[in-house]
């Protein structure tokens, strides 16, 4: 088993599969991000309900999903081998993605959102300071700009009633879903999809011990299984796969699509017109987050110069 306490030395990843960690981190953001808007077609009063069936059915998807694409005997080998690195990503997952629905019984979305803006901040801090791994000054430039973009997002919500217990959980959120982003990275060869499935089992047994009722409507089941399996199950599929692949604060910072996104969706779909502050921020963190992901490709296929960046020189 891999000992936490002793990583490994993460070798970067070559340039095609840092671009494809990339796409897999945004498409685990666009998946999270229709959580909220799936979440107000579910009727079911009890919180507790909710965290056990999404759960349960984003774990039986990632299941599937290893047997799929290893066999029984592959999947059984990959929660064998994920160690103690393994065991901590789910522990993360689970803690935030329980919070995540508990803590929309206390408190504003707009307030998880400011909290979970924070998150990119937090990997970079938490990767510096563990494992000191090197923060770019152009994504310390672009976490602050999402952080004000967010902020201005949520502004107009911040002066009604503050619950303790709903933003402690929010916070509770953003650092563990830090410490998983850096977790994975570090470990980049060890695969954490067994991880995420663990940690939705966890969930579900958790949530299965505090629930009232475990019966839900015919209507609640299916956006239940929409909410686990399309929202939970294949955003952790697509976030354990890229984010090992990417630095942890750039993870971090394409998954603050999710927060952008998410009013988006709620627009669409159920016709709420998102205010000129939620316009305006996002407007400023997408921009950031596209110069810095455009910053990043320019970065990567810039020729390399023989004797200078690794290359072996022809003389």
């Amino acid at each position: 088993m891999t000992d936490i306490s002793s990583p490994q030395i993460a070798v970067s990843p070559p340039r095609n599969e840092e671009r494809i960690g990339f796409l897999l981190v945004f498409l685990s953001a666009l998946m999270w991000s229709l959580g909220g808007t799936i979440a107000r077609f579910i009727d079911a009063a009890d919180s507790w309900t909710v965290v056990f069936w999404r759960s349960v059915w984003a774990a039986a998807f990632l299941l599937c999903f290893m047997v799929w694409r290893d066999g029984w005997r592959g999947t059984l080998k990959l929660f064998r081998d994920m160690g103690l690195a393994g065991l901590a990503v789910a522990f993360c997952f689970a803690t935030a993605s329980t919070s995540f629905v508990v803590a929309l019984a206390y408190t504003t979305v707009a307030n998880i959102l400011l909290m979970q803006a924070g998150v990119p901040l937090l990997a970079a801090l938490f990767a510096w300071a563990l494992f000191r791994e090197r923060v770019a000054v152009a994504t310390w430039l672009a976490i602050a700009a999402v952080i004000a973009g967010v902020a201005v997002m949520v502004s107009e919500s911040l002066d009604g009633a503050v619950s303790p217990i709903g933003d402690g959980l929010a916070l509770l959120i953003a650092v563990m879903f830090s410490i998983a982003t850096v977790i994975t990275r570090r470990f980049a060869h060890v695969r954490m999809t067994p991880a995420t499935c663990l940690g939705t089992m966890l969930a579900a047994a958790f949530a299965a011990s505090q629930a009232s009722a475990l019966g839900v409507s015919s209507h609640d089941m299916g956006f239940l299984f929409a909410f686990g399996v399309v929202n939970l199950g294949l955003g952790l599929a697509f976030f354990a796969t890229g984010a090992r692949l990417v630095p942890a604060a750039v993870a971090a910072l394409l998954g603050t699509f999710e927060p952008i996104l998410g009013p988006i969706w709620v627009w669409l779909i159920h016709s709420e017109v998102p205010s000129a502050r939620t316009i305006v921020g996002g407007a400023v963190v997408v921009t950031a987050l596209l110069v810095h992901i455009g910053l990043e490709f320019k970065r990567q296929t810039r020729p390399q110069r023989a004797g200078v960046t690794g290359v072996p020189s022809p003389n």
